[in-house]
């Protein structure tokens, strides 16, 4: 069974900085494709951001681009989200999430992903 725990969330001015970790219980670590979502209250969610299994490609909604990264540690079973210049509408509750893949591709499908931590919430106050 593959487990995903997040952490790094928190309540955050505007125009401040945090960083999400997802661990990653999978000594395969490096099959899996990754991605980070969010869910605001009454809100669908949406993709992040997306890192494919070597870490080279990776994919941005375009309201995050330029303020938010994603990375991957293979050493470590662990993928960042470092988000910076955070606004009031980034504010929801984040999942890390993985997808067995073969391929260096990208997900950016929701029905893409099988497995899905708990959530960590993220607050931007004004």
């Amino acid at each position: 069974q593959v487990v995903l725990v997040e952490s790094g969330g928190g309540l955050v001015q505007a125009g401040g900085s945090l960083r999400l970790s997802c661990t990653i219980s999978e000594r395969t670590f490096t099959n899996y494709a990754l991605g980070w979502w969010r869910q605001a209250p009454g809100k669908d969610r949406e993709l992040v951001a997306a890192i494919n299994r070597s870490g080279k490609t990776t994919h941005y909604t375009n309201s995050v681009k330029g303020r938010f990264t994603i990375s991957r540690d293979n050493n470590n079973n662990t993928v960042y989200l470092q988000m910076d210049s955070l606004k009031p509408e980034d504010t929801a509750v984040y999942y890390c999430a993985a997808q067995y893949s073969r391929y260096e591709y990208i997900y950016a499908d929701r029905a893409d992903y099988n497995y899905w931590g708990q959530g960590t919430q993220v607050t931007v106050s004004s």
